[in-house]
């Protein structure tokens, strides 16, 4: 049933976004939950890895996934160059990897050091060890967003971190923190 009046609305123009604007933005995209996976590349010898929410399935015939990144970003230019790369959805168990590669300014030299990964059997980027799932891409498409660079790729190999039994609790991010789904 449709009611009478328009639904409440904070008016934007794409033109003119002001700082008003950006913070109603952030607050209620804010409320959109979301997965956390991990994406890395080999890029000149090094591992570069980075946290992201921003990513999807878009289709199962080829598998291909597409994931968002920040084109100012280590990872993006990482990812651009490699032309191979890795998605690892991670657990609510592994908050502590998501938090790490979260953070601005990590080294380059050493920046996995602190998580356990294996490494994928094409491209040898790291997969996160114990995640729910983990994809190998190979890039076939690249399109600029704003100021972000959404990377499509198809599946080149994939599997899984832990048990069947074990993928029960995902990590996500909801509300600018994250959360599990069993709490």
């Amino acid at each position: 049933m449709e009611l009478p009046e328009a639904a409440p609305a904070h008016l934007i123009d794409p033109a003119a976004v002001d700082e008003e604007d950006a913070g109603a933005y952030r607050l209620l995209a804010a409320d959109i939950a979301s997965g956390v996976a991990v994406v890395a590349a080999r890029h000149r010898r090094r591992d570069v890895a980075a946290t992201v929410t921003g990513f999807l399935d878009v289709s199962y015939d080829p598998p291909t996934m597409l994931v968002s990144l920040f084109e100012e970003g280590r990872i993006c230019d990482a990812v651009e160059s490699a032309g191979a790369w890795t998605l690892s959805v991670l657990r609510r168990e592994q908050e502590g990897a998501a938090n790490w590669l979260a953070s601005p300014g990590n080294p380059v030299e050493g920046l996995l050091d602190r998580v356990p990964f294996r490494r994928a059997p094409g491209s040898g980027a790291a997969v996160l060890d114990g995640a729910l799932a983990w994809f190998e891409l190979a890039t076939v498409a690249v399109h600029t967003a704003a100021t972000h660079r959404l990377v499509v790729g198809e599946v080149t190999a994939m599997g899984r971190g832990v048990s069947e039994a074990q993928a029960d609790d995902p990590l996500v991010h909801f509300a600018r923190g994250y959360r599990g789904l069993t709490r």
